[in-house]
Formats: C-alpha cells, structure tokens, sequence
C-alpha cells in the first residue's frame, strides 16, 4: 500500500502527519512502528494522524502513536504541528481550532509571527489520575507543593531519587538537575519508566533552573527515549518549578531542539505552549502488507 504524508518538526521533536480527513488508512501498530523506523521506514519520535471532525463545535480529531506503535494521549509539540498541517494543506481557514485528543479538547492558535500557541488545558496533580500509585510514600514539601521520593530497582542509585508528578493528558515525572548536559538521562529515564509505580509508563523530565524566568530541560519520552523536545514535557516541568516555588508564571523552556515558551497563571488554569512548527518535506511511501 503506497500512502502520501507529511515530514514535520517542532523544535526538533520530529513526526510524520497522515491525513485520514478523507477516509482512514487502516494501519497497525506494525505499520506505524515502520513509518517511525529511521532506518527502514520514514523516522519520527510520533506519527500524527488527522482525521475529520467526530462532533459539533470540534474541527478536527488528532490522534497520536509513538514510534513503538502504540497510541498515546497527548502531544504538544505535535499539536502546533498538527495545526500548521491542516492549515498548509487548505483543510481550514481558522486562525484557532478545536481539537479533540485521547484526552480532551485542545485549541492551537496559528500566530502572527509564525509560531503557534496552543492551550494544554489544566494539568492535573491527583496521582490516581496521572496514574502514579503514592502508597507508601511521603511527599517532601517545597514550594507550595513537593517531591515524591522515588526508590529505584537499580541500588546504585543510593537515596530515592526526588520526582514531581503532574499529567499534561500524558503522565510525567520531574525531577530537578544541577546541569542537564551532565545529567544522566540515559541511565535514569528507562529506570523511571519501568518503576511499577507509574501505571500506565511516564515521560521523565530532567529540569535545570537557570532563573525564575528560563530553564533548561531534557525528556526521556514513554516509547520513544530521548526526543530533542517534548511539549508536554515541557508544560509539565514549568508547571512543577512554578509549585514547587523556582518559577515565575511565563517561562522559556531552551530543549536541545530549539525554544518553548510556556504560560500557567496557577491552579485551575490551563497552561498555554508557544513554540514553532516547520514542514520538512513531503512524499509516499509503500508500507509492507
């Protein structure tokens, strides 16, 4: 089966857009893991799939699988991309559009200078609906909030390693680093993500606070690994420096992919992500039966 698509990328986290507005493709984990393979297949961190609107009031549906092939909740990058995608390809003339995901409505807002800004909705803090399980466990107070202290299999870690637990609409854990270049994200990440205290997996986020206003972050993604940057990854660490009392409301997230700028006024309000999303290239391609 040959398929057209679409190369896009947001501050270097990388995906193919398929468009499913006109009928659906009907492909398998199988085929999506192809189409994110970077040696066999397309290569993306997600693919994003664009299909029409499924009720009034919404534009457009936005459904996401990593590169492992399973389908997972939330992705903000991809979500600035997915609305520069249907704007590009003439399926809206809409400057803000209504999105429904695995978890809710978003609304990306294609901006002037470019860049899109996109309400992530409010994050959510109860460990039942992360799902994170706290049994046993004693949060350490900082800021107007604290750290749960994870225990990790692999020992050689010593003490607990200290992890803030918020869902975007996709679970994370945050955890503070003198420097992320030094930090280690390959080793921690994967020892994260397999912690059985994590129900449904995590997205890891290694955290450097270089002031009140800019942070440094690195995201070792569920069933991807590390990504040059990660939406929802971001959302989640300035929303936990801002409770744990390091952050000011308006925060410029530097990945190693490029700038997010993130905006969360407090409790009970949605938190608002502003970064780019750039076409690559485009083309088909024959997906193996």
């Amino acid at each position: 089966m040959r398929i057209q698509f679409t190369k896009m990328q947001g501050a270097g986290n990388d995906f193919v857009v398929l468009d499913e507005t006109r009928g659906r493709l009907g492909l398998t984990p199988a085929h999506y893991r192809f189409l994110g393979d970077r040696h066999f297949g397309i290569g993306a961190d997600q693919i994003l799939t664009v299909r029409p609107s499924p009720a009034d009031g919404i534009d457009f549906e936005y459904v996401i699988h990593n590169a492992d092939g399973n389908e997972v909740e939330q992705c903000g990058n991809g979500s600035r991309c997915f609305a520069r995608f249907v704007r590009d390809q003439g399926l809206t003339t809409k400057d803000r559009i209504r999105v429904k995901t695995m978890k809710g409505v978003i609304e990306p807002l294609l901006t002037l200078d470019g860049r899109v800004t996109v309400d992530m909705g409010a994050p959510v803090f109860a460990p039942a609906e992360i799902p994170f399980d706290d049994s046993g466990l004693s949060l350490q107070a900082m800021g107007s909030w604290g750290n749960w202290p994870l225990a990790l299999a692999d020992t050689a870690q010593g003490a607990p390693l200290l992890v803030a637990t918020v869902s975007m609409g996709n679970p994370h854990a945050v955890t503070l680093v003198a420097d992320v270049d030094t930090a280690a994200v390959g080793v921690l990440g994967p020892q994260v993500q397999a912690d059985a205290r994590f129900l449904q997996g995590v997205n890891v986020g290694f955290l450097q606070v270089v002031s009140r206003t800019a942070v440094r972050l690195r995201v070792y993604e569920r069933g991807v690994g590390e990504t040059l940057a990660c939406g929802t990854g971001a959302c989640a660490a300035v929303v936990a420096g801002i409770r744990l009392g390091l952050l000011d409301a308006r925060v410029d997230v530097q990945t190693r992919g490029g700038m997010l700028t993130i905006a969360w006024a407090g409790m009970g309000h949605s938190v608002f992500m502003t970064g780019p999303a750039t076409t690559v290239f485009r083309g088909e391609i024959d997906i193996p039966e």
